[in-house]
């Protein structure tokens, strides 16, 4: 994941502040000092740097601050609060047309990976009730048509394309089908170049010319640290870029581009891909991305993905068996091929607060959940209903069914025991009324107390 460097610094510097209770302005200095270096080390614009940490320093330096209770919790705020800014005070949607089908085109240099995110991009927009369109115009890279057929077809989205003819006029033909099949969102994958040339930029205008685009999206690399926001800088100045989606933000990546690019180019980051597979593409939220690298987590992002593949009514239905202690193996089941569904165990383990890239020291074993599940699902369904009732003989069975031990049959059925007394407790809390699963969606503000704990914070006693 991106950041990882930025956040285990960060978390240094603050957890010096806070063994230092009591601050002075000169502990804030040599604070700031080492997070212009941590940020320099993260690749983030040197003048972007500059303004950050004279922001903060500002800010962290006044009596109101030195002054309180929890001084260095107060800084974190602070440092909270100008990394939102930094990146974009609001969550940046898309320019939808008022008249559809809104045309948004997808541009960058050769490798960005836009012809896959065009399909995520589609993918995302089709699951929020969109009917989108993808459209080949990219004629030059070997198989970059093809690709886009393959990666369209995986997103069950439809694609355009009229071979090797001129970009232009394939560009034009698309929307008019758009228009004629009635597709309210149309995606122009156009042609990328190893380096920025006058011929790609001249191609580029004209599509634009003659589709009218409603969003300008550039596509870019993360990987490519700095070098990314220069290539956003060239294309803003020669195309009017409206917007960047950066690519490949799970990789070990400084992550610095994430931070420079809108200060550089004035341009927000709207989505993000996280990962290789179509589902793996998020929309960017500069609240939970500094959520992240101060190692608070991302909980709003892991209710989301929970939601994704978990209806309100199926957790009605588990909260009605929770309330009547009725929770059994083949809940069980449910709920493990439900997080199966959800992605990267060690990538949902690092949304939790307080884990961050610390998932990556945790004995994490992915293949846990698939052990498990070839032992309930070699259990009849007596057995899954009521797991008291199974004896030695039963075990073996089981066992040889999955390919496991009795030890491994054992452990399971322990730790179901364990969980059940534990869902009895839930379910006794959950008679008392409330808001459940889904009912809070809101993210509280930041508060210094939030912080305990986390970053090498301790706890007060």
């Amino acid at each position: 994941m991106a950041f990882e460097g930025l956040q285990d610094k960060l978390g240094q510097v603050f957890k010096k502040l806070k063994a230092r209770g009591k601050l002075t302005e000169s502990d804030v200095k040599e604070a700031m000092r080492e997070v212009r270096l941590a940020l320099l080390e993260a690749d983030v614009s040197y003048k972007v740097v500059k303004d950050f940490v004279s922001k903060v320093s500002e800010r962290a330096v006044g009596e109101e601050v030195l002054a309180s209770l929890t001084p260095a919790q107060q800084v974190v705020k602070i440092v909270n609060e100008e990394l939102i800014a930094l990146m974009g005070d609001g969550n940046s949607r898309l320019n939808f047309a008022s008249k559809p089908p809104t045309v948004i085109m997808l541009c960058g240099l050769q490798g960005s990976g836009k012809t896959t995110h065009a399909a995520k991009l589609a993918k995302l927009l089709k699951k929020e009730g969109h009917h989108p369109l993808l459209v080949a115009c990219d004629i030059y890279r070997p198989a970059a048509i093809d690709q886009l057929v393959v990666v369209g077809g995986k997103a069950d989205v439809k694609v355009f394309e009229l071979g090797q003819i001129d970009p232009v006029e394939i560009a034009v033909q698309g929307l008019r089908y758009a228009k004629d099949h009635n597709h309210d969102v149309v995606i122009l994958d156009t042609a990328g170049r190893l380096h920025i040339d006058e011929k790609l930029m001249d191609e580029l205008k004209n599509i634009k010319a003659e589709t009218s685009p409603d969003e300008i999206m550039l596509v870019v690399d993360a990987m490519t640290g700095q070098d990314a926001v220069n290539v956003a800088k060239a294309f803003d100045d020669a195309l009017g870029i409206t917007s960047v989606l950066m690519s490949k933000l799970d990789s070990d990546t400084r992550g610095g581009a994430a931070l420079s690019v809108l200060s550089v180019t004035g341009k927000p980051i709207k989505f993000v891909g996280m990962g290789e597979k179509l589902d793996e593409f998020e929309q960017f939220h500069p609240d939970r991305m500094a959520s992240r690298i101060l190692g608070m987590g991302d909980v709003l992002s892991l209710i989301e993905k929970a939601e994704d593949v978990y209806s309100r009514q199926e957790a009605e239905r588990l909260t009605q068996k929770l309330t009547k202690s009725q929770f059994d193996m083949e809940d069980l089941l449910e709920q493990l091929r439900q997080i199966q569904k959800m992605g990267d165990l060690r990538k949902l383990v690092a949304m939790v607060p307080g884990v961050g890239n610390k998932a990556d020291d945790l004995d994490i074993d992915d293949k846990a959940i698939v052990r498990v599940e070839a032992m309930i699902t070699s259990m009849t369904p007596a057995e899954r209903a009521k797991p008291s009732i199974i004896n030695p003989s039963r075990k073996r069975r089981i066992a040889a069914g999955s390919g496991m031990q009795v030890q491994d049959v054992n452990r399971l059925l322990k730790q179901f025991e364990q969980m059940q007394q534990m869902m009895k407790k839930v379910g006794k809390l959950g008679k008392g009324g409330g808001k459940g699963l889904f009912g809070r969606r809101k993210m509280p503000k930041l508060d210094p107390s939030m912080l305990e704990g986390m970053n090498g914070f301790p706890k007060n006693n």
